[in-house]
């Protein structure tokens, strides 16, 4: 039930970031980095249960996956990495730990509903 947890606060953050409007909130986006422990597929699913009786409730949840990836200081080159990183550049073998994307779990935006 960790994501429960994280969309807890995703559903607070956006509240506040909306409280000066009335309008519905249509559509919550996320991006979700492959490194951040985060399962896109639990957040789908806890969704409903984190937004239940908040105004949220008929917002829908998208998700950008961000996939982790690494800055070889040896080589310059950024390369795409996955769970079973060894911590070496899969370009040049040298040892690398530079993770420079994979961590993120952020609010990309909220959609407000707007009278037509």
């Amino acid at each position: 039930m960790h994501e429960l947890g994280l969309l807890t606060s995703v559903v607070a953050a956006v509240e506040k970031a909306t409280a000066q409007t009335d309008a519905p909130i249509e559509v919550v986006g996320l991006r979700v980095g492959t490194m951040s422990g985060a399962v896109p597929e639990a957040l789908q699913g806890s969704w409903p249960i984190a937004t239940a009786g908040t105004r949220l409730t008929t917002a829908r949840l998208e998700i950008e996956v961000v996939t982790a990836q690494i800055l070889c200081t040896a080589c310059g080159l950024t390369q795409e990495i996955d769970e079973f990183y060894a911590l070496t550049c899969p370009a040049c073998g040298v040892g690398c730990g530079n993770l420079i994307h994979g961590r993120e779990f952020e609010v990309a935006y909220a959609e407000l509903a707007t009278g037509t």
